[in-house]
């Protein structure tokens, strides 16, 4: 018996560690332009990321630096899909290079391509495979058009586009105006579904629709429904159920830094969500240049990448020993899992590798 319980014990101990999830490049860094490896690219503020239908394609937006669209092919190489580099309105019907955006920050990939948040354009605009178009929004700032088609809404800087899982609506973070919209993919109606205009925190339990936020940066949609709202000066996460009730789950309404318990760990500045295969909601929590994971089920918070100190520094490929300088993006490869993150201010984009 002493043998058996001795050779188990010496099986565990000589077994070769568990293999850990790995911090490293996908792309920026460097000084090339279209056609060279991404890993070589140069990237100027990427701030969202998006997949292909098939995730064969790396979608990054470059805000207003930048001003563009690009891509990073399935054999690595970078390419500029939409945007000239140069900022402006135009281009609608046109070849998508010579289009103009103004300081697009996100993206969503669709049935029919690539919708961006032309975000100081107050507008959606959709890339085809040639040409960029029209979507949402009439290009003048304001609030209306809630019931109508989105073309005629007016919005007050879009910052974050995203579609439920099944693609049938699109959701849009109308940051000025305090609310998050949406729009039917198949009548092409916008409707708000979040804030009703006046900047406050809303009251947990009630309609989402009748309670003011205090600046909705981002939003993200699960399987069952419950719509993640990220406000960036609240500090806060929070959710609208499928019963449209909204409750805030995690963040003080301070800036800080903080994990542990939910609603006691302090974010600074988040700007960024993606739900994660688990269910769990992953945010860039920008100005503390770290990527958190907040679990529903535990109601806590835990740090996934970055140490909290601004820099560079890959960590010899361990996330938890990264450096990021104020990272805005965050998304899960829909195949592989792995975790890639928009580093904005360091000109990059990597990947968590899971195993």
């Amino acid at each position: 018996m002493r043998r058996t319980a001795f050779a188990a014990l010496l099986m565990v101990l000589s077994a070769p560690p568990g293999r850990a999830d790995t911090l490293v490049l996908v792309a920026g860094g460097g000084d090339g332009a279209d056609g060279a490896a991404a890993t070589k690219a140069k990237l100027i503020q990427p701030f969202g990321v998006a997949f292909s239908r098939f995730a064969a394609t790396v979608y990054i937006v470059e805000m207003a630096k930048g001003e563009r669209l690009r891509a990073i092919n399935p054999d690595g190489t970078i390419a500029t899909v939409a945007g000239t580099g140069e900022k402006g309105n135009t281009g609608d019907g046109g070849d998508a290079r010579k289009a103009t955006f103004n300081g697009m920050h996100s993206l969503a990939v669709g049935p029919k391509g690539v919708y961006l948040a032309d975000t100081w354009n107050n507008r959606v605009r959709l890339t085809g495979w040639d040409q960029t178009e029209a979507f949402a929004g009439t290009g003048e700032k304001g609030f209306s058009g809630d019931g109508g088609p989105a073309k005629d809404a007016k919005f007050g800087g879009v910052f974050c586009v995203s579609f439920d899982p099944e693609w049938k609506n699109l959701y849009i973070t109308d940051l000025d105006n305090r609310r998050i919209r949406k729009v039917d993919m198949e009548t092409k109606i916008v409707t708000t579904v979040a804030g009703n205009g006046e900047k406050g925190v809303p009251k947990d339990g009630e309609d989402a629709r009748t309670q003011p936020l205090v600046d909705p940066r981002a939003q993200a949609v699960d399987k069952d429904g419950n719509i993640w709202i990220l406000e960036r000066g609240g500090h806060a996460l929070r959710v609208v159920d499928a019963k449209g009730k909204i409750r805030t789950v995690a963040g003080t309404g301070k800036a800080g830094m903080g994990t542990g318990t939910a609603l006691e760990a302090a974010m600074n500045g988040p700007k960024h969500l993606c739900i994660d295969k688990d269910g769990t909601v992953l945010i860039a929590d920008t100005e503390n240049h770290r990527i958190v994971r907040f679990s529903p089920k535990a109601g806590t918070l835990t740090t996934v990448a970055g140490t909290g100190k601004q820099g560079k520094t890959l960590g010899d490929g361990d996330p938890l020993k990264a450096e990021f300088n104020q990272p805005h993006g965050v998304i899960v490869h829909p195949k592989t899992g792995d975790i890639y993150i928009s580093d904005a201010g360091n000109g990059r984009v990597l990947k968590i590798v899971r195993e």
